[in-house]
């Protein structure tokens, strides 16, 4: 074994008081005696305790000493990063999500609230209170985000822009200017969304950016590494969808009502998670029903904004397809697919062959205030949250926008075998009559919205375009009817279903 000093020690009382007499242990082979004072004799230690030693003393020097220079050093930063972001932001970032994680922790665990629920989840289970209380604690970690404005600004910020800019072209269906110019700047605002893909988070995230930081429910599909730890420097919390737990719903139902209390600009998707159908879901009344039973009048008002996102392609659809073809919500694809399907488009890309996946749009809607809404409706029995999600998602509803692929696609499936001049046709009709109705549009000439549609749906091989006639493949229905579902509702339409039976052989053409 290695030692990390090569000597032995003998004492020697003829030496005098307070000395060593040490004797080469033969390394050099010199054998003499020599005599150093007492406190500086040399200490025999194998060499693994001496690793341990400096181990211990450079962890010990680093959390007393370089630890707190280097975080507050980090701490200086961001306020000055927050500070300097605050100028340019409608909303400034509020001091709720600038709190230390561990303090948000605390406080939530330690609300009258949580601290009820506690006690009644061990009562029910016949559990100790210390277990229920670490239970809570737990679910307080999992939930509670760790805001960093740099993470946000430096690196959430460019990467929505870029992806959102790279990936589609990107378009403002409809946005009341004026009603969003006057909104109370004290309330809490709250983003209700319909759920078309994942990159709505990115694609909301960068258009509102201006207006201030959001803070996003996400589900449990994001809780693996590294990329919890990115969403919730954030600023998102996670939550379990299919939890029934009261100790958990009490829990996040709190650290809801808290944030919504400070005034926290939040994102949310009542429909529950994506759209397996294309077309608008009804609402799931969780995270709503947190909100509006938690509101009294007098106190800080909450206002609802819906935002309706479209695309003329969903990067998940045939997965979304097959989950409802399965009956189930299970779409998450496999690795390899993944991988696949990510080498594929970063080819296209270096050989220039890649044009983007068309338009993403979205449309705002008018705002919905809470106290407003509810002194309208005068007294109500019962909770009115069931009131509120029907308005909002008719809403959103209302500002879907109409893109040419889903229009095409509806259009396609309508009406059988139609030719190139026939299809225009009742593009332009639809057209107009959705401008008489002020729905939110793409402003380019119907011709032109028709040719890039054709050609991105023939490029997929969902259709096949001929010289007299356009016929949909076998693969091209069920795809083209998720399209069509996402605005049938502006045509007063039943979402047509998904089907396996295909419409045309593209062996016809």
């Amino acid at each position: 074994m290695g030692y990390a000093i090569f000597c032995t020690a003998v004492k020697v009382p003829q030496c005098g008081i307070g000395t060593i007499a040490v004797r080469s242990a033969g390394i050099y082979g010199c054998g003499q005696t020599c005599h150093v004072p007492a406190m500086t004799h040399p200490v025999i230690l194998p060499l693994w305790a001496f690793v341990l030693i400096v181990l211990f003393a450079g962890v010990t020097f680093a959390s007393h000493f370089l630890f707190p220079s280097v975080r507050w050093f980090f701490r200086k930063r961001a306020e000055r990063v927050i500070a300097r972001v605050n100028t340019r932001l409608a909303r400034p970032i509020e001091p709720f999500k600038l709190a230390r994680r561990y303090d948000m922790i605390q406080r939530l665990i330690y609300d009258p609230t949580v601290t009820q629920a506690i006690v009644d989840h061990a009562r029910a289970n016949n559990v100790p209170e210390n277990v229920a209380f670490e239970k809570a604690k737990s679910y307080a970690r999992e939930i509670v985000p760790g805001f960093s404005a740099i993470a946000y600004f430096s690196v959430g910020m460019r990467l929505a822009r870029y992806l959102s800019n790279s990936l589609y072209r990107v378009r403002i269906a409809t946005y009341p200017r004026q009603e969003l110019a006057e909104l109370d700047p004290n309330a809490t605002i709250v983003f209700i969304m319909n759920h078309r893909s994942n990159m709505d988070y990115v694609l909301v995230t960068y258009l509102v950016s201006r207006a201030g930081t959001l803070s996003y429910a996400v589900g449990e599909w994001a809780r693996v590494w590294p990329l919890s730890g990115l969403i919730r420097m954030l600023g998102a919390y996670f939550i379990r969808r299919r939890s029934r737990g009261d100790l958990y719903r009490g829990v996040l139902a709190r650290y809801v009502q808290m944030a919504t209390d400070a005034g926290v600009t939040q994102a949310m998707f009542p429909e529950g998670g994506l759209s397996v159908t294309g077309a608008v879901k009804p609402p799931k009344l969780g995270l709503l029903n947190y909100i509006v039973s938690n509101y009294r009048p007098g106190g800080r008002d909450v206002i609802f904004i819906p935002v309706a996102l479209n695309y003329d392609r969903v990067i998940e659809d045939r997965f979304l397809i097959n989950a409802d073809k399965r009956g189930n919500r299970r779409f998450r694809p496999p690795t390899l697919t993944v991988v696949r399907a990510v080498g594929v488009h970063l080819w296209a890309r270096i050989t220039g062959r890649f044009d983007g996946f068309g338009t993403a749009s979205v449309g705002f809607g008018h705002p919905l205030e809470l106290s407003l809404f509810l002194k309208d409706r005068g007294p109500l029995d019962g909770d009115p949250t069931s009131l509120v999600a029907e308005e909002l998602m008719a809403r959103v509803r209302q500002v879907v926008p109409v893109l040419s692929v889903p229009l095409v696609a509806r259009l396609l499936l309508r009406h059988d075998a139609l030719t190139q001049a026939s299809l225009l046709g009742h593009m332009t009709a639809c057209l107009d009559a959705l401008r008489s109705r002020e729905m939110p549009l793409p402003q380019r000439p119907a011709a032109q919205l028709l040719d890039e549609a054709l050609l991105r749906l023939s490029d997929r091989g969902l259709i096949a375009v001929t010289p007299d006639r356009i016929l949909v493949t076998d693969t091209g229905r069920d795809v083209l009817a998720y399209y069509a579902n996402s605005i049938a509702h502006h045509f007063d339409e039943t979402p047509m279903q998904v089907l396996s039976a295909p419409v045309l052989s593209k062996s016809v053409t």
